[in-house]
């Protein structure tokens, strides 16, 4: 008996352990740690590896028949807490001293009013196999949050 091909496909997808990425954000998403309102945010993905960013290519195998798949994350989608969004297709870049109050050339966000919010990535995976003289899609989505402050710069001046 000829096993059903999306049976397989599916095994081969559990065996990918997918997962939610780890979320890499400056200012930290720490106790203590406070962002400003208009200063960039930045958004990556930490560690991305085969099971929270891709490629993972699994195959799974009954009766003398295989089917093989392989994912990879097509997007991230941020969603910020103040109702804004942010969607990047790469893993973005991690922050470094060095770059100062500079934007994130790839994944950045500035809020506009202080608060504490529920940053939310949502990572969105597309799954292609074949075997069995089929092939199809499946696709998956997996999701890790943090809370991040911003607070709000006052000056005062004398005169």
């Amino acid at each position: 008996m000829i096993p059903d091909p999306r049976v397989l496909a599916q095994q081969a997808v559990t065996q990918m352990r997918l997962r939610a990425v780890t979320i890499g954000m400056a200012p930290e998403p720490s106790p203590g740690s406070v962002g400003l309102v208009g200063l960039p945010i930045w958004l990556w993905v930490a560690s991305p590896d085969a099971s929270t960013w891709g490629p993972n290519t699994k195959t799974a195998s009954a009766g003398g028949y295989s089917v093989t798949a392989t994912g990879k994350v097509t997007q991230v989608v941020w969603s910020m807490g103040d109702g804004g969004t942010v969607a990047c297709t790469s893993t973005g870049t991690s922050y470094k001293d060095s770059f100062g109050m500079s934007a994130s050339p790839d994944c950045g966000y500035r809020y506009t009013k202080q608060g504490t919010y529920t940053v939310t990535a949502t990572s969105y995976w597309t799954i292609n196999w074949s075997g069995i003289g089929a092939s199809g899609v499946i696709n998956q989505t997996y999701t890790s949050s943090v809370v991040v402050t911003i607070g709000e710069l006052q000056t005062v001046v004398k005169g």
